[in-house]
């Protein structure tokens, strides 16, 4: 190009699309963990409860995320603390955390407080069963 024809300017471009907001209740840390947090939803919206038909995250079970780095801890619960599948669960969750990008270990703590309870399934899984 010859010296004296200016450079076009750049086009310009559109900021990043915000990462999709976590369902009711699921907290964590936002910010620079909020698309990491969307795409652990998604990776999580894939398993399912095996005694209810419906994925643990709009069953309500995820509480939220604790981030220190890549390492992420997983706060949820289940519909019950005496649920036979705790563990097996647990374990399929974990390894579910750990196939998402930026994600270096993951850990799953089972809470207890606040108790499930189906007010917070998504509205997706309250129409399901029937309690909209």
């Amino acid at each position: 190009m010859p010296d004296d024809v200016p450079a076009s300017p750049a086009a310009p471009t559109s900021p990043p699309a915000p990462a999709p907001a976590a369902p009711p209740g699921v907290t964590g840390q936002g910010g620079l963990y909020a698309e990491r947090e969307a795409k652990l939803l998604a990776e999580l919206k894939k398993i399912y409860d095996p005694e209810i038909p419906m994925n643990i995250v709009d069953l309500g079970l995820i509480y939220g995320f604790d981030w220190t780095g890549d390492d992420v801890v997983l706060r949820m619960t289940l519909t019950a603390p005496g649920c036979p599948v705790a563990g097996i669960l647990a374990d399929e969750i974990k390894t579910a955390m750990e196939k998402v990008p930026d994600v270096h270990s993951a850990k799953v703590d089972m809470i207890w407080d606040p108790p499930w309870t189906p007010d917070r399934m998504s509205d997706f899984a309250k129409r399901q069963f029937g309690y909209a």
